[in-house]
C-alpha cells in the first residue's frame, strides 16, 4: 500500500486523484494539503504545510506554481518523495527542483499520462526509420479554448523526442505565414489549435512520398493525468534522491 499526501487536494485535480485512489487497492491519500479546506474528504485536510506530520510514502502535487517552493522545502526536510505535477514552474523553480532532487526523490514530466509517455518511446523508434529514409515530421496539437499557451508543453515535448532520436538536427517551426519558401528538410512543424471544450490531442505525422504514417493520443479527461500521478506515486515510494520522470515508470 502506497500512501500519498495529495497536495492541492480541493482543486479538481486533486479530486479527480482522490476518487481514482479510492478505487485502487495498492494506494491510499492519508493526508490532503489546500489552503481551502472547504470540501468532504475522506481523509485529514490541512492548510498548512508545516500543520501536516502524518507518515506517507509519497507526495501528489496539483497545485499552483506559487506554492512549490515551499512543497519541495517540506518533501526534502521529511524525506518524502514528491511526484510534482504543477505546471508554468519559472526558470528558478526548475533550478530548485534540480537542487531538491539530489536530497530526495522527485519525479516531473511535461505530461503525466501513461499514453503519451509511451507514445514518446514509439515516435523515437519510428523516427529512426522514417525520417532517417526522408519523411517529414509534423506535430499537430489540439486543446480547448481555455488554454492561454501555445504550442503546448507535451507538444514540445514530442518535438524534442523526435529530435533526440534524430541527433538534435532539427529545428521548430511554429507558423508559415510569414515566410513564402519551401519546407526545409530538418524542421519539425509545430501546429496548435485552439477550441471547445478538447481536454487534450496531439498527432505526430511522418509523411513521406506516397504515403503518411500517423501517432495520436487523445485524452478525453483529466483522469489520465490522475491516472499516471498515482502510477508514478507507486513508483517513486522507497527511491533514493534523484530526478526521475514517466519513462522512467513505464520503463520499470
Amino acid at each position: 500500500m502506497t500512501r500519498i499526501i495529495m497536495h492541492g487536494c480541493n482543486g479538481h485535480m486533486g479530486q479527480v486523484i482522490s476518487g481514482l485512489a479510492a478505487q485502487d487497492p495498492q494506494t491510499e491519500i492519508v493526508a490532503g494539503i489546500d489552503v481551502a479546506d472547504n470540501r468532504e474528504n475522506a481523509y485529514p485536510v490541512f492548510t498548512t504545510l508545516d500543520a501536516c506530520q502524518v507518515e506517507a510514502d509519497a507526495i501528489i502535487d496539483f497545485s499552483n506554481a506559487s506554492a512549490v517552493d515551499a512543497l519541495m522545502d517540506y518533501s526534502a526536510a521529511r524525506q518524502i518523495p514528491l511526484v510534482l505535477c504543477t505546471t508554468g514552474l519559472s526558470e528558478e523553480q526548475l533550478a530548485k527542483v534540480e537542487e531538491t532532487s539530489k536530497k530526495v526523490a522527485v519525479l516531473r514530466s511535461a505530461n503525466m499520462s501513461l499514453g503519451i509517455n509511451t507514445l514518446f518511446k514509439l515516435i523515437q523508434e519510428a523516427a529512426k526509420v522514417l525520417a532517417a529514409a526522408g519523411f517529414d515530421m509534423e506535430i499537430v496539437e489540439r486543446h480547448h479554448h481555455l488554454k492561454v499557451d501555445a504550442p503546448s508543453g507535451t507538444a514540445l515535448a514530442l518535438a524534442d523526442s523526435l529530435n533526440d532520436a534524430m541527433g538534435g538536427q532539427y529545428h521548430y517551426v511554429y507558423d508559415r505565414s510569414q515566410v513564402r519558401q519551401k519546407r526545409d528538410d530538418k524542421e519539425i512543424g509545430i501546429s496548435a489549435v485552439r477550441g471547445g471544450t478538447i481536454v487534450g490531442e496531439h498527432e505526430i505525422i511522418f509523411a513521406g512520398p506516397d504515403e503518411v504514417i500517423e501517432f495520436k493520443h487523445t485524452a478525453y479527461s483529466k483522469a489520465v493525468f490522475g491516472k499516471g500521478a498515482l502510477e508514478a506515486a507507486k513508483f517513486l515510494a522507497g527511491k533514493p534522491a534523484g530526478k526521475y520522470d514517466m519513462k522512467d515508470v513505464i520503463n520499470g
